[in-house]
This record gives structure tokens, sequence and C-alpha cells, in this order.
């Protein structure tokens, strides 16, 4: 059981767990799980973790169809500019491994935004805290549970 899975059950809140055998030579994780589940990758949302121009790390979760938008995350941060956080910050501050990184039960609470796509669905997926497990969930218990904001960071 996963930091984000416990996160879940502690909170009582309705989700489901999806596994797939994960490729270790699949290059893009998000696309692998809408995949192999056979899901939309409009609702397949990846977590990645950028670094602001003021020093601080922020959670982006956006759907594997689109980008992460820099930009527009650094506004929703209320920062002037984004950058990809290295694999090894992201692993060290959520305490996951890269292409496992859920936004629930990171070692610290970072600063979140989910993108506003998410609003029009009624469950998303999104990693369950290792590489091949995913959790289904409603955006709003995401959004409870995380603290995150909705916002337009994502691109096509």
């Amino acid at each position: 059981m996963t930091p984000a899975v416990r996160a879940l059950e502690k909170a009582g809140v309705d989700f489901t767990l999806a596994e797939y055998a994960h490729d270790s030579r699949s290059p893009a994780y998000g696309e692998e799980a809408a995949s192999a589940l056979g899901l939309s990758p409009d609702e397949v949302f990846k977590t990645l973790i950028a670094r602001l121009d003021d020093g601080r790390l922020a959670v982006a979760i956006v759907p594997v169809s689109g980008q992460l938008d820099l930009k527009a995350l650094a506004r929703a941060a209320g920062a002037r500019k984004a950058r990809m956080a290295k694999a090894e910050e992201a692993e060290r501050a959520t305490g996951y491994v890269v292409g496992g990184i859920s936004p629930l039960g990171q070692k610290r609470r970072l600063p979140a935004f989910l993108d506003a796509s998410a609003e029009a669905l009624s469950a998303i997926h999104v990693s369950g805290g290792r590489r091949g497990l995913e959790i289904r969930l409603a955006p709003g218990d995401l959004l409870h549970l995380t603290g995150a904001r909705l916002a337009p960071i994502a691109r096509a």
C-alpha cells in the first residue's frame, strides 16, 4: 500500500485502483497508463513537479493528452517563471519515484494546481504512488485532499 492509497483510505473518499504491468522501456508513463488501462488520455492526469523562480516547488496535475504550460503555472502560483524540477528534486520532495509520483500522500505538502479541464469530468485517474498503479477519483476529492487550485495550466 502506498502513502497515496493510505491518504485516501484515511479520508474516507470513494476511489478505485487499477493496476497494469509497467514496461520499464516506456518513456512516457502517463501515456503508458492510459493505453494499458484502455482509458482516454484526457482522463488520465500526470503529476509534474516544477521549480518556481522564487525557489518554491509546485505540483502540476495535467492531462496526459496535453502538456504543462510553465508560464500558466507560474502565473497561477504567483511567480514570474517556472521550470521543470530535476528528477532528484521531485523524488526528494514527494517521496515517490518519477513515473510514480502521486499528487496524494507526498512527503510534504507543496502548492498544487489541477488543470481546469478536470472540472468537466466526473472522475480522473492519477498515479497511485508507484509505476503501474492508478487511482480513479472525483476531481473535487483530489482538490480537497491536496489543497490544489483549478487553473488552466495545460496546452494541447
